[in-house]
């Protein structure tokens, strides 16, 4: 048996996350692993509904928690807020789509327990007629492109770091997301980039993936973003902001 917390970053969410929070529930509730868990809907200052559709299922469901941040601040600040407030033995982060199915949760866990890692990193890449439905061509091979720029500067063997699926231990979780900097969707490969720093173990692990309309990635402008985030990444790194004495006290 095991305890997990789920962390859902969601801006303007409304209508995708009633579904996703009833297959994550019914997912839970048929689960032999899960003996204890909790849903964090992280609300990065949605103009619609989606911190009420939260705070109705709570009343249901008491484990669902509602999560403010102050303002909209990115999916990067969305996620450290969540990571943070976990409680579990893992934390896992999923997209609000759900693009990634819930149910792979227990490949990422046995990846883990199997390999003794600390991390497992959902990946698109490792095999891709696990993809039920793809992107758009420029999509995938802008996402290839920017992969391998991030290889190149950030020094990260990883196929996808940009899968919105990821499953931290508890410790690895507040250890790494304390010295995360990034607040935009450029975090993943610096939460990996410090997780190695630290020594903490990771598995990239292929996953089920399909295409869902609706991402507020926007290709040209986000992938300058991410690639001034790569530099930024070694920067840091340079000056020592991911160093285990930059942690908070309270780690």
């Amino acid at each position: 048996m095991a305890s997990v917390s789920i962390v859902i970053p969601a801006y303007n969410e409304e209508s995708r996350l009633p579904a996703t929070l009833e297959a994550i529930l019914a997912y839970l509730g048929a689960s032999e692993r899960w003996n204890e868990w909790e849903i964090l809907v992280v609300d990065d200052g949605s103009t619609d509904g989606t911190a009420a559709v939260a705070e109705r299922l709570h009343r249901s469901e008491p484990r669902i928690t509602l999560l403010r941040n102050p303002g909209n601040r990115g999916k990067g600040y969305s996620v450290r807020h969540g990571m943070l407030a976990g409680k579990y033995d893992w934390v896992l982060f999923s997209d609000a789509d759900l693009s990634t199915p819930i149910e792979e949760l227990d490949r990422l866990y046995d990846a883990c327990r199997e390999r003794d890692c600390s991390v497992a990193i959902a990946s698109r890449a490792l095999d891709r007629s696990l993809i039920e439905e793809r992107q758009s061509l420029l999509r995938e091979f802008g996402g290839r492109g920017m992969n391998l720029l991030m290889r190149l500067i950030v020094g990260l063997d990883i196929a996808d770091t940009q899968c919105g699926f990821k499953l931290f231990t508890r410790e690895s979780a507040q250890a790494v997301f304390p010295l995360q900097t990034i607040e935009g969707f450029g975090f993943d490969p610096e939460a990996l980039f410090i997780a190695r720093k630290l020594g903490y173990r990771y598995c990239e692990i292929p996953v089920r993936w399909k295409h869902v309309e609706g991402t507020k990635v926007r290709l040209v402008r986000d992938s300058l973003r991410m690639l001034a985030d790569f530099v930024r990444i070694r920067g840091n790194d340079l000056t020592g902001k991911y160093s285990r004495q930059a942690l908070p006290a309270r780690v």
